[in-house]
């Protein structure tokens, strides 16, 4: 995985709560095996009329120009629904590397910080806050801090994440990649208690 220190980036609004998993990546492109070509998909319904990408619906954020960034910014209840792990595929293939809501549902959660997506939540009073910036505004996530900065505004909160998930995240690991991190302290471990 790629580490994530700092993104300081324009974003993309979704004003829309209870986005659930199937209107992230919808259950009919979930054959694939790997984690790649899943973003060409993501909000595919809501991205096309009848399915149709020489249609796509000129209102939704994703098509439209002005914009563009690596942080996802979507209404309360993100990611709810069936679990499905290819949500935080399409999100990351798209080029999202942080989601921003004032709630997340668990299951998505876990999923997206698996996969390196790290999901910030904040107040719903921030979130609105978020909202009403200009397309130009870039938000500035730091995630040793763990601050969520509106750069215009100079506006800033804090937000909560699983030390190790940080750890993870900050260093570009996943599960395996900690394990073997710490490989020489595993073997002392297991030299001292089975001597």
């Amino acid at each position: 995985m790629q580490a994530l220190t700092v993104i300081q980036s324009r974003f993309v609004p979704i004003n829309i709560e209870n986005i659930d998993t199937d209107q992230i990546i919808p259950a009919r492109f979930l054959k694939g095996t790997t984690k790649e070509g899943f973003g060409k998909n993501l909000f595919r319904d809501w991205r096309y009329e009848n399915d149709d990408e020489a249609k796509p619906r000129a209102t939704f954020p994703l098509n439209q120009s002005q914009f563009s960034g690596e942080i996802l910014v979507a209404g309360k209840n993100f990611g709810c629904g069936s679990s499905r792990e290819h949500a935080a595929w399409s999100l990351l293939d798209y080029g999202f590397r942080v989601v921003v809501s004032s709630f997340f549902a668990d299951i998505f959660k876990n999923n997206a910080l698996n996969n390196g997506i790290l999901p910030v939540q904040v107040s719903d009073g921030f979130l609105q806050k978020i909202f009403e910036q200009d397309n130009q505004t870039e938000l500035i996530i730091d995630l040793e801090k763990q601050t969520i900065k509106i750069n215009n505004t100079g506006e800033e909160e804090s937000f909560s994440i699983n030390s190790y998930k940080k750890t993870c995240l900050l260093n570009g690991y996943d599960d395996i990649d900690f394990l073997l991190s710490n490989i020489e302290e595993i073997k002392a471990f297991e030299t001292v208690n089975h001597s």
